[in-house]
């Protein structure tokens, strides 16, 4: 038997990686990794050697003979023969692999996989797949037949964190059985051992319960579906169309057969006390005001939450009891996060309850909720997890020391968690909630929010090194999350998911010494090839353009154009055409004298891997030159007036607070002065005037632009008025402002405001905001 160095768990070998992956390109990176001369070949007469009464292992054998077999290679077979060059499976006594870890000792004539139990088997047999030709992932056959060999090396690997998750929201929008199953494959594929599968919150039910048919009857059904982004438009839009779907207990327990053969662990999350309003739908009764209540058909928070009466403990004992039976994992999720209490402050029952148990306010009486189906789930052999709201709620009833948090809202509430002695598993939105914008949210699919591109993800650390070692040990591990509001479909949450997930699996996985963002990033470009052949429809983000313009003083642009992935190739276009291979080489920045569309895409190896992009630049006479503002602007708080004629268009995709390029003021006129430079023939103003009235920003009442020669004396050329009371989709209004040419240096454009938000908006009687975009001048 041997057994690893003392040291060997922080100690790399880096010479592995150190000239570029070559047929060592492994995700997540082994903890170490000895290169070695020539190759174990596979053919037919290669025997599989096992111990004799492990059916676990005969199991793994035969999932790797069928993968050789079905793309083509060599038909192995297990036997106990002693000709032929092996491949040997092992279960040994290595308390320094761990449950997970696994040894690969490949050798020309011999392939050992060693393991102290039948997981860490199973996660070397990942790492074998990365090393075989690329056929064993299915697809086009590229290696001849009987040229199955895998390069010769040594890998020593365990995991750093023992929970290695990944979220999917069901709720929002139903997923196939087909596709969680493909999720869990992936999932396996990438070594992470937990699937955390959110089956119930305001817009689905999609669990079977047999003691309350009505919630899958009614729960599991929407009437209709809230239209684009929630903040898309005022008044909302909405499909009309119902929508539904959930999982029956025969469905449920053939997905945790399935994940339980790839060695991951379901937890199942039933949301308590809020999120709820699914459950309350179908009865009632739970609810503080007894209804009637209706599955939500937009997204949000919804004050309606489950009432804390002794039958409502009834009711939801009697789900977990089936929830238990179908789910054997050691966890149990049971929300906790995001309830309003208003329905509480309003219950005279609750507000008695309160002073019975002698708590304090609302907050330590959803502690008291969450501790008392903690005390049950405890009793039952189980643990809880809950969202980090679950620690709030000072002084009242204590949690079960099994009790687990799951930290979202940044990394406090796991910090406080592991310091207070619970569990915690690190998920903070900042950096792994893949339901977030990757990339240009202008040319991106519609997202919930944020910007996570994949090298932010790849940076999240979920220790704190500050904390003391004792502390550290109780941050079990890291997840990623999907939240589906945005999400409707399998090849949108393939999109959403990968590669991001790749990169939290490489940060859960290989300890934190042995990450490298430029080795990761050379390792991930062979390993998207293995998720094409899987027919993983994975995002390209990391083969983005970047485009930066510079306005020059003699009023022209200049456009730098960056790759993201190093040592790419730019192809580009200005005549509106889409660009390929043959397309101009980008080599300098491109000077531009008109408005112009400018189009890239990433090209390697003389193959297209990004998507194409697109970028309008505006030029005119303005560009460039800041106009003055008669007062300061503050919105946002950073805005600069600069922002307004520098070459590029604003974007307002996504909550209101994330508008990009645009500039404005609050409750008063936007009054702005643009100098020329010089006296010029003008005859046209564009501007954009953006439009988001359930952000209380608006159109205004009308603009003037008015023009002098000297800056002193102006005379008005042209008044438009415009409509404030205007709703529909978030936008930005591009208006044309033509007059008769007239010559000019300076221009005043005034943009009247209302004052305040008319009665009948959003937000009615707020000081209405002015926001305008690039100001073009011809």
């Amino acid at each position: 038997m041997r057994s690893f160095a003392g040291l060997f768990f922080l100690l790399l070998t880096i010479t592995a990686f150190g000239q570029g992956p070559g047929p060592y390109a492994l995700v997540p990176r082994p903890v170490r990794l000895e290169p070695r001369v020539g190759s174990f070949k596979l053919n037919p007469s290669t025997p599989i050697r096992l111990p004799d009464g492990q059916p676990a292992l005969r199991a793994l054998a035969d999932t790797l003979i069928g993968r050789i077999s079905r793309a083509g290679g060599p038909r192995l077979t297990v036997t106990a023969g002693s000709s032929g060059n092996p491949v040997v499976f092992t279960l040994l006594q290595d308390t320094l692999l761990g449950p997970e870890g696994y040894r690969l000792d490949i050798r020309p004539d011999r392939m050992t996989i060693e393991a102290a139990r039948p997981a860490g088997l199973f996660y070397a047999l990942q790492s074998l797949y990365q090393l075989l030709p690329a056929a064993v992932f299915g697809g086009t056959l590229t290696a001849p037949a009987d040229d199955w060999s895998v390069p010769a090396c040594l890998i020593e690997d365990r995991p750093r964190y023992a929970y290695r998750g990944l979220h999917l929201d069901v709720a929002r929008h139903f997923m196939p059985i087909s596709f969680v199953k493909k999720y869990i494959d992936l999932m396996a594929f990438h070594k992470l051992n937990t699937f955390h599968w959110h089956l119930t919150d305001d817009q689905g039910w999609r669990i079977e319960i047999k003691k309350y048919p009505r919630l899958t009857q009614i729960g599991s059904r929407r009437k209709e579906t809230i239209i684009g982004h929630y903040y898309e438009s005022e008044p909302q839009q909405f499909d009309g169309q119902p929508y539904g779907g959930f999982y029956t207990q025969e469905e449920i327990r053939e997905v945790v057969r399935y994940a339980a053969s790839r060695y991951i662990t379901i937890v199942p999350e039933i949301e308590m006390p809020g999120h709820a309003l699914a459950a309350l739908a179908a009865y009632p009764e739970y609810g503080c005001t007894g209804g009637p209540y209706e599955v939500a058909t937009k997204w949000g928070i919804f004050t309606d939450i489950f009432c804390p009466y002794e039958k409502t403990f009834t009711f939801l004992q009697a789900i977990l009891t089936e929830v238990i039976d179908l789910f054997p994992g050691p966890y149990i999720h049971i929300g906790g996060d995001e309830a309003p209490k208003k329905t509480w402050k309003e219950s005279a029952y609750v507000q008695a309850l309160i002073k019975q148990l002698k708590l304090k306010n609302e907050q330590e009486l959803q502690r008291h909720f969450v501790a008392r189906i903690d005390r049950w789930v405890s009793q039952r052999g189980r643990s809880i997890i809950g969202w980090d709201e679950i620690l709030e709620g000072s002084g009242a009833r204590r949690l079960s020391a099994g009790a687990t948090v799951m930290s979202w809202r940044g990394v406090q509430g796991g910090v406080t968690a592991a310091r207070t002695g619970y569990r915690a598993i690190m998920t903070p939105s900042t950096h792994v909630y893949f339901d977030h914008y990757q990339s240009d949210r202008a040319q991106e699919p519609i997202a919930f929010g944020g910007f996570t591109p994949l090298e932010k993800t790849y940076a999240y650390e979920p220790t704190p090194a500050d904390l003391p070692p004792a502390v550290q040990k109780r941050i079990i591990g890291a997840q990623g999350n999907l939240w589906t509001e945005y999400v409707r479909t399998p090849d949108a949450a393939e999109y959403a998911v990968w590669p991001r997930a790749a990169a939290l699996a490489e940060v859960v996985w290989t300890p934190r010494e042995g990450r490298n963002w430029p080795d990761f990033l050379n390792r991930l470009e062979p390993h998207l090839a293995r998720l094409d052949r899987l027919n993983v429809r994975y995002a390209r983000s990391l083969y983005d353009i970047l485009a930066e313009p510079l306005p020059q003083s003699d009023g022209s642009l200049r456009v730098s154009l960056t790759a993201k992935f190093p040592g790419s190739e730019i192809r580009y276009t200005t005549d509106d055409t889409a660009p390929d291979t043959r397309s101009p080489l980008y080599t300098a920045s491109l000077k531009l004298s008109q408005t112009t569309t400018v189009k890239a895409i990433a090209v390697r190896n003389g193959r297209v891997v990004g998507k194409v992009q697109a970028w309008t630049f505006p030029v005119s006479k303005a560009t460039g030159r800041a106009p003055q503002p008669a007062q300061p602007l503050n919105q946002p708080r950073e805005a600069a007036a600069a922002w307004l004629t520098d070459g590029q268009y604003g974007t307002v995709v996504g909550y209101p607070a994330e508008m990009r390029g645009v500039a404005g003021i609050r409750g008063r006129d936007l009054d702005l002065t643009l100098d020329l430079g010089t006296v010029q023939a003008v005859q046209q103003v564009r501007l954009g005037l953006v439009r988001a009235t359930i952000a209380g920003v608006l159109l205004p009442s009308g603009v003037e632009v008015a023009v002098s020669e000297d800056g002193k004396a102006f005379r008005t050329v042209l008044t438009q008025p415009m409509d404030p009371r205007q709703r529909g989709r978030k936008e930005i209004v591009r208006q044309t402002l033509a007059f008769t040419p007239v010559r000019a240096r300076y221009l005043r454009i005034v943009a009247r405001s209302i004052g305040t938000v008319p009665a009948g908006l959003p937000i009615a009687g707020k000081p209405a905001v002015l926001m305008v975009d690039e100001i073009e001048v011809n």
